[in-house]
């Protein structure tokens, strides 16, 4: 049995993957069964590989597959594994304290998980492209809604030699997340790692953003070691090539771990109404003020939010970022509603199918006349 134990949380030979007593209170009921705790380094095609115990396992997922998306092994679950075996397997989940979670498609209410039981959510935006402040807001509700502190990282910025518009560049990203560390690195130049990695260890941390964002040089520069390939951007649009094609759980040398994600074009909200809620917070906050407490901020008399947009300190473009992003949300919970109303047609009419059928077994088989 393995000892898993508060007492022995602190030694544990996978704490530095981020175990600590909480983890072992919630596996204590496993390690009766003679499982063992690993952390998923990676999900590939109904396996995944773990740390564990006894170091990296390669693992079967089949017996905790799910019909619902959202409980599908990820990358950063915690979970009880068989101790041997071959092959073994993923015998269950534990809780997961945070899970950073997007709509799979505009046309579907599933939600995806991208990455589990991360601490920081490290969101990559690229200097070698125009600033694009509503999907900084996406990104940063996305992650205040996943349970995780956002940290906004301004890549490749040796591109911005010169020191007035960078700061610039850094107080406009600021403004459109307010309350969020924005931190300017570049890994041809070193410029930020330091200070970046003090930030994330311990910990663990998921990396964010669009192809051609710098993530997989990051996470090199972070790691110490070329251990994600990297491609060059297109050069006819700017836009980077999907080079990490698998979430990846990467150990820091500096404390803590990085799980690295593939580009994500499409970011689409999920049940994000908190996260949205935090990343608009001073709007959140000038709404208390507005005379009706069902103001939508259009055209009703004594509406605080509209007053800061007449006077300069609330830029509209904000609100219009707010209100096209709550829209969306609202717009996949009719969906998400719908659904669950289809499934419960469905799972109905099915008991009723079963009724009849066990009814006419226990009344027998009709006679002739």
């Amino acid at each position: 049995m393995f000892n898993t134990s508060p007492d022995s949380a602190s030694s544990h030979a996978l704490t530095a993957y981020g175990w600590d007593d909480g983890w072992a209170d919630a596996f204590a009921p496993y390690a009766a069964q003679d499982l063992m705790p690993g952390r998923v380094l990676r999900v590939d095609r109904g396996l995944c590989d773990l740390v564990t115990p006894l170091g990296t396992v390669r693992a079967d997922t089949e017996l905790v597959t799910p019909r619902d998306p959202m409980r599908i092994v990820c990358t950063g679950d915690w979970a009880a594994v068989d101790a041997e075996g071959d092959p073994r397997y993923v015998r269950t989940l534990l809780p997961r304290r945070t899970a950073l979670v997007r709509s799979t498609s505009s046309k579907r209410s599933d939600g995806q998980v991208l990455a589990a039981n991360a601490d920081h959510a490290v969101i990559a935006v690229s200097l070698a492209a125009e600033l694009d402040l509503g999907r900084v807001e996406r990104f940063t509700a996305l992650a205040w809604e996943s349970g995780a502190q956002p940290l906004l990282v301004l890549t490749k910025a040796d591109l911005v030699p010169d020191p007035d518009t960078l700061g610039h560049l850094v107080s406009d990203t600021e403004t459109a997340a307010p309350g969020v560390r924005v931190l300017p690195v570049s890994s041809a130049t070193g410029e930020g790692l330091e200070e970046l990695g003090a930030l994330l260890a311990p910990g663990t941390s998921v990396l964010l953003g669009q192809s051609g964002a710098g993530k997989s040089t990051l996470a090199n520069a972070l790691v110490g070691a070329a251990v994600q390939d990297v491609r060059t951007i297109r050069d006819s649009d700017g836009k980077g090539r999907h080079t990490t094609t698998t979430r990846d759980l990467l150990p820091l040398p500096s404390g803590g771990v990085l799980i690295d994600t593939p580009g994500l074009r499409g970011v689409g909200m999920w049940d994000a109404e908190g996260g949205v809620a935090q990343a608009f917070a001073e709007i959140e906050e000038l709404a208390e003020r507005c005379r009706f407490p069902d103001c939508a901020h259009e055209v009703e008399p004594g509406c605080a939010v509209l007053a800061a947009i007449d006077d300069g300190s609330l830029p509209e473009r904000r609100l219009e970022s707010y209100r096209k992003l709550l829209r969306e949300n609202e717009r996949l919970a009719a969906r998400t509603d719908a659904r669950l109303r289809a499934e419960m047609r469905r799972d109905w009419k099915q008991r009723q199918a079963l009724g009849r059928h066990m009814m006419e077994r226990k009344r027998g088989p009709m006679r002739k006349p």
